[in-house]
């Protein structure tokens, strides 16, 4: 059976979570879609993002389109002397009226993540260049975003906040799980921006650990649809996908910050308290079945090789040896998945196992 209309039958209620898994699990056993039951494992996060060459052809198209109507947009805003107050607004409509069709009607993966993403970007540059003109900043139309950002926090998280709910209008209208990622992250920094309007004072002094914050309230959000989708069969688990690849950065480089780890030097004691806070991390990566948070991490982990090397006499070899031992952690590591989360589901309460996604046995 075609996991898309198992999908569908779940969004619309006739079928429950597990009952779709079921059903994949039993297609699968009779040679339906997908993988057979014997290639399937329970660790699989599976990732909805091409499903054919023509996304990828339709992709490079909408590339070269979108950058010509920037350019073109921007001509006609200098010719009226708008500036970029006219593209922003242009591509936003742009990106709509093409997901219309390549995202609505024509269902690709890949092309509507552009689309979208492009349109959320656009969406928010075009209200700050709104907001730049009432207030009569000029220092904008030469592309000095982040000082306009600077300069007016409150503009900005005005401007965010707006983006999100234009977020929110695009995931009611097209349903690109990407999208509700988009709108948290818009949210997100809509209230890191008009707290630090509010009281910089008290803000600026803790803007890290504020960051690690709402990366927390992202990664439970990640989780709430993770839980309610355990076998990863309908569109919620793709949702928890992009609010886990959101969430990771926002609290792994804030952890990391606050450990003092940076890329410029690494005393041996930070280096085995980043190590230790990785090995952490890796275990919440196999026990909620995620990788993002685990990804984001590894940089930090190649800074934490290089300087333990080096401390062991290995200079000439640091870079080669470090990439040598990330790739062996990562090739053991995904060899047994499943049996290190079999273990650490065992050492958890019964009721926790329970509500996690992609349970094994």
């Amino acid at each position: 059976m075609n996991e898309s209309v198992i999908a569908t039958a779940v969004s619309r209620g006739i079928l429950s979570a597990d009952q779709a898994g079921a059903l994949n699990r039993l297609a699968a056993e009779l040679g339906g879609d997908g993988p057979p039951a014997a290639q399937r494992t329970p660790d699989d996060e599976a990732l909805r993002l091409i499903t054919g060459f023509a996304d990828i052809f339709v992709t490079l198209g909408l590339g070269l389109f979108l950058v010509a109507v920037t350019f073109f947009g921007s001509r006609l805003g200098e010719a009226v002397g708008l500036s970029k107050a006219v593209a922003w607004p242009l591509l936003t409509v742009v990106t709509w009226l093409l997901a219309e069709f390549f995202t609505r009607r024509r269902r690709m993966a890949l092309p509507s993540i552009v689309l979208l993403a492009v349109f959320v970007g656009a969406t928010f540059l075009a209200l700050l260049h709104a907001f730049a003109a009432l207030t009569g900043d000029a220092g904008i139309a030469a592309g000095n975003y982040l000082d306009f950002v600077n300069g007016y926090p409150m503009v900005a998280s005005v401007a965010a906040l707006a983006t999100s709910v234009a977020a929110f209008l695009h995931y009611l209208r097209f349903r690109v799980p990407i999208t509700v990622a988009a709108g948290v992250v818009a949210l997100a920094f809509a209230l890191f921006a008009g707290l630090l309007a509010a009281a910089p004072g008290l803000i600026r002094p803790h803007l890290t650990a504020l960051i690690f914050v709402l990366g927390l309230a992202i990664f439970v959000l990640a989780m709430r649809f993770d839980m309610s989708d355990k076998a990863r069969v309908t569109r919620r688990t793709d949702v928890a996908f992009w609010l886990h690849l959101a969430a990771a950065p926002m609290i792994v480089h804030p952890l990391f910050a606050g450990i003092g780890a940076d890329f410029e030097q690494v005393s041996f004691g930070q280096a085995v308290a980043v190590l230790g806070a990785f090995l952490a991390l890796g275990v919440v990566a196999v026990i909620i079945d995620r990788r993002a948070i685990l990804v984001s991490g590894l940089a930090y982990a190649g800074l934490v090789c290089e300087t333990l090397l080096k401390n062991a006499g290995a200079s000439d070899l640091t870079i080669p040896a470090t990439l040598l031992v990330l790739g062996a952690f990562i090739l053991l590591l995904s060899a047994g998945w499943q049996p290190l989360r079999r273990l650490f589901l065992r050492g958890l309460p019964l009721s926790l196992t329970l509500r996690l996604p992609n349970p094994v046995t």
